[in-house]
């Protein structure tokens, strides 16, 4: 059963207010920082997953709207962003590159040393790896063909998939715990308690007059957004043709950064009326990520999780364990052990075994919660967009050919 793109985007948002209803009425959703788009997208997963059971019926959906979402929320991540929060996270967004260099290894050896414990083919732990956790889906998919041609393991597409999909249910469950017992353990604060935490960017101020919300101010946010995208779109394809490959999103993030430190300045008649860091955006930012999030994962087909069985958990559980020991002795430590290192773990758990959409639901979840940190929403896309993918294929052409 194919469902439309509209109607998928409909259901994104009944899948929404599913997750509200329930993180409303569960406590433990409620006190482990899971966001409403993962409770709901994981209940319309399950239930898909019985219809297939029961009927024999697959569901699938036609997502390319949802992935216009992810175009539209990076874009405001860069539209709020301010030079002055980039250079004084400067330090920070070294660090944060040298640990993930460093667990991207870590993630692969752990993949090579499963899969020999398991009787794989070795090159198959990198589909258990770097290329399905950290590297998603689209990494999965684009080496499962190749490995499967060097080792002949006929499954080697499809494990790495659910690898993949496996590994976005739990990163979406994991960062919130993470992030909760680091704040109550060293009794952490946000710095910016007057702030509004709406997706970790705060509004400009509380009783702001000229940031109010109304239809005119959503408007002149979303035209900025789209004008972001449309010279996004262009950078995109200039890089593309210079053999550079990065998703769409990182020049339409780039771009929103530049726009919003730069416009203002050279045309003193924008300042009033920049949206950046208003209420609109916010909106703007929260709508496009919690309907982007609410479809990646009533999409999720589980059924294909079962028939790779003990293999696929046993070496998950391990990537698991090895992400959660390394984020809390090593990412949270050396970020600072302050408010916006425990915020930044709960993202790190996100897209070092899921995707970056997944890391800044996680962190969202908990500045609603604790309170904002802005800084954390800037530095993690840059680092997850930027580096992983280049030094991904680096890694994955490495340890498939010992």
């Amino acid at each position: 059963m194919q469902v439309s793109s509209f109607i998928a985007i409909t259901l994104g948002f009944v899948v929404y207010f599913i997750g509200v209803f329930l993180t409303r009425r569960i406590s433990l959703l409620r006190e482990f920082n899971i966001p409403e788009p993962v409770s709901g997208g994981l209940f319309a997963a399950v239930i898909t997953g019985l219809v297939y059971l029961l009927f024999d019926t697959q569901i699938t959906f036609d997502l390319s709207a949802r992935d216009a979402l992810l175009v539209v929320f990076f874009t405001t991540i860069g539209l709020n962003a301010q030079f002055a929060d980039l250079i004084r996270g400067g330090k920070l967004v070294l660090i944060l590159l040298g640990l993930t260099l460093a667990f991207m290894i870590i993630q692969s050896v752990v993949g090579l040393v499963g899969a020999q414990l398991f009787g794989l083919p070795r090159p198959v732990g990198v589909l258990l790896g770097t290329a399905s956790l950290i590297g998603g889906h689209g990494t999965a998919i684009a080496w499962g063909p190749t490995i499967q041609e060097q080792t002949g393991f006929e499954a080697a597409a499809e494990i790495g998939i659910a690898a993949a999909t496996l590994g976005l249910v739990v990163a979406s469950i994991v960062g919130g715990p993470i992030a909760k017992f680091l704040i109550q353990r060293d009794k952490l604060t946000s710095d910016q308690t007057d702030a509004e935490p709406v997706v970790g960017i705060p509004s400009t101020t509380e009783d702001n007059a000229t940031d109010k919300l109304d239809h005119v101010t959503l408007m002149r946010c979303m035209l900025t957004v789209h004008i972001a995208i449309i010279f996004g779109y262009v950078a995109h394809e200039a890089i593309t043709a210079a053999g550079l490959k990065l998703p769409l999103f990182v020049p339409c993030l780039l771009v929103g950064i530049v726009m919003s430190n730069t416009l203002p300045t050279l045309l003193p008649s924008l300042r009033p009326i920049w949206p950046s860091r208003t209420k609109a955006m916010a909106v703007l930012s929260d709508y496009a990520l919690s309907v982007f999030l609410s479809m990646s994962l009533m999409a999720l087909q589980l059924w294909t999780l079962a028939g790779l069985g003990v293999p696929l958990l046993g070496i998950l559980i391990l990537q698991v364990v090895a992400a959660v020991v390394f984020i809390i002795f090593l990412v949270y430590r050396l970020l600072g052990r302050n408010y916006t290192a425990a915020v930044l773990s709960a993202g790190y758990a996100g897209f070092s075994l899921g995707a970056t959409p997944t890391a800044i639901a996680n962190m969202s979840a908990v500045a609603k919660r604790f309170g904002p940190a802005p800084l954390a929403f800037i530095l993690l896309p840059l680092v997850s967009a930027f580096f992983v993918d280049l030094a991904n294929a680096v890694l994955i052409q490495l340890f498939t050919s010992i």
